[in-house]
């Protein structure tokens, strides 16, 4: 994984780990790998790892059982809100982005829907 220097690591960390679960490649109720396992493969400080796992431990993200490790939560409610936040954040950096160059908010609407549809054509077409 490469580290974008601006960014706190356990952000990133987190963040990577949103994203796995949100592309399923950690389903609901799965295992996360150990801290030091996680340590290792991204090549960072365990005590790194271990304050973005305690964070997502506190947010309901994962859920420590005692023993065995963390697991990711299986709470619909809390799945669909990550989701959610996750599109949320990524819609309002290209929000600050199209402001920055002037656009309305119509014109912004505008060139989604056309990028969209050109994406569409092309994966499908």
């Amino acid at each position: 994984m490469k580290f974008d220097d601006k960014i706190p690591i356990y952000y990133q960390i987190k963040q990577y780990i949103y994203k796995e679960i949100i592309i399923n490649h950690l389903t609901p109720g799965s295992k996360v790998p150990a801290v030091r396992q996680l340590a290792l493969d991204l090549a960072v400080n365990v005590n790194t790892v271990q304050r973005s796992l305690r964070e997502l431990i506190s947010e309901g993200i994962l859920e420590s059982q005692r023993g065995k490790g963390n697991f990711v939560t299986t709470n619909p409610e809390i799945l669909n809100n990550l989701r959610k936040n996750i599109v949320e954040e990524q819609l309002s950096l290209m929000y600050d982005h199209l402001a920055s160059l002037q656009l309305t908010p119509d014109e912004m609407i505008q060139a989604l829907t056309e990028y969209v549809n050109k994406r569409k054509e092309t994966h499908h077409g």
